[in-house]
């Protein structure tokens, strides 16, 4: 969450300077109080009358206009913040900023902010490539200014290569880090997301509605927190989260191995998959016929990973989760205590609005100690800080 924090979003002069626009309405989705300063070319590719109506504040355009911060705007734009962003980051502006050129009011406005600051650059292939534009990012990075690095994919210009900027949640994703609450550093966490698939046949699997988006909002969070995470996760549409470990399995038996491999290592364990209780007892290595006769699959249980942590765990944090169609407390209270867990978030299957496939979620957070915390609806990265506050504090009382 970025509440509270002052960022100002500087937008430079390239074709991708209306992703801007979205990069700002996701910083203030989290919270995030955000001023803009444009270059006279961006302003040529997007009016800063929008930035100006979705921020509610005046956008700093020009260092001799007052453009509502006063006459001093290159300063007064910059009191107070927490961190500077430039997004998109043309060759112009890393060069200028790499030499401490200041001559315009975003360049001005920079070599006054006494924060950290973020470039996300975004141009033409060769140019990014170019040799005076890597000397220039080398030295920023040098000088502790992070970069998030461009996309490979289609540009303007029609040809295809690493240049254009990256994801509005990518550069999001880096703010956040930048501005967590480190409480985590070093500290390894272990997270599980996403479902498993157990094959039939060829073509077909058992599986569930899972889609992967709380066990990814937990590694990052965890991430933004300064923990080392290791993220498994079985197979989902989701991109694996910058600064994060990364294993992708399918099955709950190959999640159980990968699990194995990494548990040991870690201080905190999140176990977020909705990893399936059955599974095939002999899948068909062929694909099944329909006008096949009538088929009777034979199930057997798969492996409970919790269990086997929670019989095992020495030192850890472990947290589980439960989710149910009836007797939440109950039936969640009962696998807190049956798999040895610290804690074990707990939510009602088929709310509407909510649960699997959404970006909202409501839960119950259950702790060893009897202690019962009752969160309201709310989005699953929101969800995930507030599960991670819990962690951490399980985690100092442990004295771990």
């Amino acid at each position: 969450m970025l509440s509270g924090k002052r960022i100002l979003l500087g937008v430079s002069g390239g074709i991708a300077a209306y992703k801007a626009v979205e990069v700002l309405r996701k910083l203030m989705e989290l919270g995030a109080e955000v001023r803009v300063a444009m270059t006279r070319n961006a302003a040529r590719f997007v009016a800063p009358l929008t930035f100006s109506a979705l921020s509610g504040k005046p956008v700093l355009t020009d260092e001799f206009s007052e453009d509502g911060w006063g006459p001093m705007g290159h300063i007064a734009v910059t009191d107070g913040l927490d961190l500077a962003l430039v997004a998109p980051a043309t060759a112009n502006i890393i060069g200028k900023l790499s030499a401490g050129i200041a001559d315009d009011a975003l360049s001005t406005a920079l070599m006054a902010a006494e924060c950290p600051v973020i470039i996300a650059p975004a141009m033409n292939e060769r140019m990014f490539r170019n040799a005076f534009l890597q000397r220039n990012v080398g030295s920023l990075r040098a000088a502790g200014i992070r970069i998030v690095e461009p996309d490979i994919g289609a540009l303007a210009c029609g040809t295809s290569g690493q240049g254009r900027l990256a994801s509005p949640d990518r550069i999001v994703q880096a703010v956040q880090a930048a501005l967590s609450l480190k409480d985590l550093a070093g500290v390894t966490v272990l997270v599980t997301a996403g479902p498993t698939r157990e094959p039939i046949d060829a073509a077909r699997f058992i599986s569930n509605p899972s889609t992967g988006k709380m066990g990814y909002a937990l590694a990052i969070e965890a991430r933004n927190r300064g923990a080392d995470v290791m993220l498994i996760s079985g197979p989902t549409h989701l991109h694996p989260p910058q600064g994060v470990n990364y294993r992708s399995v399918t099955t709950a038996a190959e999640m159980h191995r990968a699990v194995r491999e990494h548990a040991s290592q870690c201080q905190i364990i999140i176990m977020a998959a909705a990893v399936s209780d059955f599974r095939p007892k002999e899948p068909f290595e062929r694909k099944l016929k329909k006008e096949e006769a009538s088929l009777a699959v034979t199930l057997e249980r798969t492996e409970d990973i919790l269990q086997g942590l929670g019989d095992a765990r020495r030192g850890q944090v472990l947290v589980g989760f439960a989710a149910e169609t009836d007797d939440l407390i109950r039936n969640a209270g009962y696998k807190l205590k049956k798999k040895n867990l610290d804690l074990i978030v707990a939510n009602t299957i088929g709310l509407p609005g909510r649960g699997f496939a959404s970006d909202m979620n409501e839960a119950v957070l259950m702790e060893r100690g009897g202690k019962i915390t009752e969160l309201p609806h709310m989005t699953k990265t929101e969800l995930a800080a507030r599960i991670m506050d819990a962690v951490v504090e399980l985690k100092k009382n442990q004295g771990l």
